[in-house]
């Protein structure tokens, strides 16, 4: 997705840029048409295959995974509003997960923009180490915040490495406190 351009997907199509749109508005309107493309891909497991938490959950690390495979585009999830058909029918299995586990509709709404944020974040953090030495990255990071004063920063003295541990147990675990937190707070 980094420099993807209207010019260039004309040039690709073997036409003029003023060409394209007739289809599209601008770049933002291109990213959100490219994004809802893939979230065709995402899969939202049947009803035999567990209860409505497991199933999103694995809602969820589906589209995880199908905006990691392409580098750039969780960086575009997190910035661009899709609302193709992909996108609806996403929309439309998250919430009847939350309604089945109970969730008011009301809380529900709210909810789905919530936990479709902490997965597009985690895919981009996740794409941003892309090609980088990850162990290498980490290390650094360990090292800078391991020698912190004790005195200065007890707290990241005491759990500098923690701060660091569980990449993928870290988004799991956010997605229980999210959906925790969805079924016991009643919105505003």
């Amino acid at each position: 997705m980094a420099g993807l351009s209207l010019r260039k997907v004309a040039s690709a199509l073997d036409t003029g840029a003023a060409s394209l749109y007739v289809y599209v508005a601008n770049l933002d309107e291109l990213h959100a048409l490219v994004l809802d493309r893939v979230l065709g891909e995402v899969v939202t497991p049947p009803e035999h295959d567990g209860d409505w938490r497991y199933r999103l959950k694995a809602t969820l690390r589906s589209y995880s995974e199908a905006l990691f495979r392409r580098p750039g585009l969780a960086q575009v999830a997190l910035s661009t509003i899709p609302s193709g058909p992909n996108t609806l029918e996403l929309t439309e299995s998250l919430l009847d997960l939350l309604e089945q586990g109970g969730v008011e509709a009301g809380r529900a709404a709210w909810a789905v923009d919530l936990l479709l944020l902490h997965t597009s974040a985690f895919a981009a953090e996740r794409d941003n180490r892309r090609g980088d030495d990850e162990v290498a990255t980490l290390h650094r990071a360990q090292e800078a915040l391991g020698s912190v004063s004790a005195e200065e920063h007890p707290h990241i003295h005491a759990l500098g490495p923690e701060l660091f541990s569980g990449h993928q147990s870290r988004y799991d675990w956010g997605l229980d406190v999210l959906i925790n937190g969805v079924l016991n707070t009643p919105r505003p």
